[in-house]
């Protein structure tokens, strides 16, 4: 069996209700697909990659609490207290192992939000509405798996509790959708905070008491060209200075990826292979990103497939 597709949501800056549209929480961990055929559980990022060795809790949890066969999608995710929390989960994303992945400590749950096929019943072509009905009876909800809840209607009220209780933001999807691979209009995101991922370009030199690096250098695809969207110099540990910097390391090369002039003096160019999630509060007028804050990175998207997320 191929790896199954996921269906993306669509960022807008439009707030409705309406009782055709179903609202879930926005959950800030990592996109999963399940799929069992008879066997092992397998657990598939949304660029198609094998995560199961990473979360073997979650694929054996999966195989004791539901059916021989089943496609299912959702978000893994650890906690920060009461949020969701894409920094929490990141010592687990590049793990395998039990023994390394229990000696992080980080506890994570998989909240399933949609299901594509059971026990050998396609289901992509079934209206999300139903789908949910079947998803509710399809696995024995215990820890570390959870039922992602959504309401009917009601998107506005919603998404103003969702942004004072600090969520991410809301997904909406129409409650008649079939499950369509690739980016839809027929779900979108109602975000509470501004996020998304940038290509990692360049780093700049630590200053006075700073290790690994002063600020990584960012960018996003338009097109075939990386565009430049600013520097960040927040949100790293000194873990993350020192294995960044490893990284960065051994990606180095002479001349810059981006299209733009970037007026950093002696700055240091890098392969554009890593992909990074930024938190910020605004794009300024001049396309740089206002505030910006590192919280991870991500290996779950092509760095060719980062783009400026507009609504």
């Amino acid at each position: 069996m191929n790896a199954p597709k996921a269906m993306l949501a669509t960022l807008t800056d439009r707030r409705f209700s309406s009782d055709n549209w179903l609202f879930e929480r926005k959950l800030d961990g990592v996109r999963a697909l399940s799929e069992r055929d008879g066997g092992a559980v397998k657990l598939w990022s949304r660029n198609e990659k094998r995560i199961d060795g990473s979360f073997p809790e979650l694929a054996e949890a999966l195989a004791s609490r539901g059916a021989p066969r089943f496609v299912a999608d959702g978000e893994i995710v650890a906690f920060d207290g009461s949020q969701t929390s894409f920094a929490a989960l990141q010592p687990r994303i590049h793990l395998t192992g039990q023994e390394r992945i229990e000696a992080t400590g980080v506890r994570v749950f998989y909240y399933v939000f949609d299901l594509l096929s059971f026990e050998g019943e396609e289901l992509r072509s079934t209206p999300l509405r139903e789908r949910k009905r079947l998803l509710r009876h399809a696995f024995r909800f215990t820890d570390p798996l959870r039922l992602s809840a959504h309401r009917l209607g009601h998107g506005e009220e919603y998404y103003q509790r969702a942004c004072a209780r600090g969520w991410e933001g809301l997904i909406a999807k129409r409650a008649d959708s079939l499950y369509q691979p690739g980016r839809s209009t027929d779900w979108l995101k109602f975000k509470c905070v501004r996020d998304q991922e940038f290509v990692v370009g360049g780093f700049t030199d630590p200053k006075g008491a700073r290790s690994g690096f002063g600020a990584l250098l960012v960018g996003y695809y338009d097109g075939d060209r990386l565009r430049y969207a600013g520097k960040v110099g927040t949100g790293y540990n000194q873990k993350v200075l020192r294995s960044l910097r490893e990284r960065m390391g051994a990606l180095e090369t002479d001349a810059s990826p981006f299209a733009d002039r970037v007026r950093e003096p002696a700055a240091h160019w890098v392969a554009p292979e890593l992909v990074a999630q930024i938190g910020f509060t605004e794009w300024t007028t001049d396309g740089r990103l206002r505030h910006p804050r590192f919280t991870g990175l991500r290996n779950d998207k092509s760095p060719t497939e980062v783009v400026r997320e507009t609504s």
